[in-house]
């Protein structure tokens, strides 16, 4: 790169930039598209220019005003995928030009948490992160004078936004992000939940209780390791199709049957499944399935439901 056009970019990093995001004024109200200003990172901050990102059930609940932790106005979005455009001071991984993901658990390496091999969620910036603010305490956008929060730390619904360093994955550059947007959150959360944390064995039948998109990752992943028998229940008989795509044996419809969809499923296997993966948000599905399956993995937990675990206790016993 010629200086002049190093020059240039390490202008362009120290801007403020005008673009178009949508943003969520207030609870329960329409997303607005607007010009905002996105501030230069910071230290241990990265800028980026999103290229791609999806819509999550999260993104939803969030601005229905159900969210215990929302705040507004907000711009929203966490599955997302675009190029650096500029980064702050300290950023030694990390460059502009380089095709990224951000994520809403960052990944410091250092705190007890990232050091822990039972679990990966980093807390080195949650406190900021919860409140809709940078690592410093203060936010990187603003709109006709007013502050705008962030969102889980990623706010993919921007054409630009800002990011700490710890929260960004590199990728391939010829990866089409379009698609490996969905990367950031319902592909690896179904995913990960079939190899990593269930841990299905080849020759295993798995249930897998909803077909939306963390859904077909668990089949996805429960296919690649091998399972040899894959159940997909939902009530939309839309889906089945897609399903079986992924690597569903068969699919069922609860709604079908004239009795309990775990009894349907203890009868089809001969006992019950190996493993079984809520990907719903339904508390009634989770506890239904301990009565049938010695696995569960719940996919995707409402906020602040309560599960008894003394009837859990009464049902395995």
């Amino acid at each position: 790169m010629s200086a002049s056009r190093c020059s240039q970019s390490e202008d362009m990093a120290n801007q403020v930039i005008k673009c178009k995001a949508a943003v969520a004024w207030e609870a329960g109200k329409p997303l607005s598209i607007e010009e905002i200003e996105v501030a230069p990172p910071k230290a241990h901050e990265v800028r980026i220019k999103i290229i791609a990102t999806a819509v999550c059930h999260t993104d939803a609940y969030t601005l229905s005003g159900a969210d215990p932790e929302g705040s507004f106005p907000v711009i929203l979005g966490h599955e997302g995928a675009g190029i650096v455009e500029s980064v702050g001071e300290g950023v030694t991984k990390l460059k502009a030009g380089d095709t990224v993901i951000p994520l809403y658990i960052p990944q410091c390496g250092e705190c007890k948490f990232c050091l822990n091999p039972k679990t990966n969620l980093c807390q080195k910036i949650r406190v900021t992160q919860g409140k809709g603010l940078m690592p410093d305490g203060t936010s990187r956008f603003t709109c006709k004078g007013k502050t705008i929060l962030h969102y889980m730390g990623t706010s993919t619904f921007s054409e630009y936004t800002v990011v700490a360093d710890i929260s960004v994955a590199k990728i391939d550059p010829l990866a089409p992000l379009d698609k490996v947007c969905l990367l950031g959150c319902g592909v690896s959360t179904g995913y990960g939940a079939a190899v990593n944390t269930a841990k299905v064995e080849p020759g295993s039948t798995c249930a897998v209780f909803g077909l939306g998109g963390v859904g077909l990752a668990v089949i996805m992943g429960c296919k690649v390791a091998g399972a040899s028998r894959i159940i997909g229940v939902d009530i939309n008989k839309d889906k089945f199709a897609r399903a079986k795509e992924f690597g569903a044996s068969e699919c069922i419809n609860p709604q079908d049957f004239s009795k309990p969809i775990q009894e349907v499923l203890i009868e089809m296997t001969d006992g019950g499944v190996d493993y079984s993966f809520e990907c719903i948000g339904n508390v009634k599905v989770m506890v239904g399935m301990l009565s049938f399956v010695p696995c569960v993995c719940v996919c995707n937990c409402p906020f602040f439901s309560l599960i008894s675990l003394t009837k859990i206790r009464k049902m395995v016993l």
